[in-house]
């Protein structure tokens, strides 16, 4: 009874990689890498980190069956990328055009470091000017020290 539980066990996750292959038919070779091409393109609306072709949610498999239905009805990609934007907005596309409702996703990881950079600038010259007020001015006896090691100093290179 425990080697039967172990095999199912252990083929349990081959019935589920086999539930996310599509069977779907071409008569060209050229629509069927166009369609391959248009599901990695895409992004699943469910899983949100993976594309139409690596994901196994249900709406993921809809939405490969609408690329596909149109591919073969001869639409253009820009008319099938077109029509998923228009349904589902800009957040299925993995590269969204750049455009003011998209300038926050595309330039705010560089607007984030640039921000982070001139904190750690102003941090670092202020903990500087801190350290600096800290070890005050010389006293007497120190500038007298100081004098004297300096002229030893010179004494020794003439």
């Amino acid at each position: 009874m425990r080697r039967v539980v172990l095999i199912l066990a252990l083929l349990a996750p081959l019935a589920a990689s086999h539930a996310s292959i599509d069977a779907f038919p071409f008569d060209d070779p050229a629509k069927e890498q166009r369609y391959r091409r248009l599901s990695e393109e895409l992004r699943c609306l469910v899983c949100q980190n993976q594309s139409l072709a690596d994901s196994n949610a249900e709406l993921a498999l809809d939405l490969r069956r609408k690329v596909y239905e149109q591919v073969q009805a001869g639409k253009g990609d820009g008319e099938i990328v077109d029509y998923m934007v228009a349904r589902y907005g800009d957040f299925v596309l993995y590269r969204p055009p750049v455009r003011p409702r998209t300038w926050l996703l595309w330039f705010g990881p560089l607007l984030l470091l640039l921000t982070g950079s001139v904190v750690l600038f102003r941090f670092v010259r202020h903990r500087n000017a801190e350290a600096v007020a800290e070890a005050g001015e010389l006293s007497a006896a120190e500038r007298a020290r100081l004098a004297a090691l300096l002229r030893d100093d010179d004494g020794g290179r003439e």
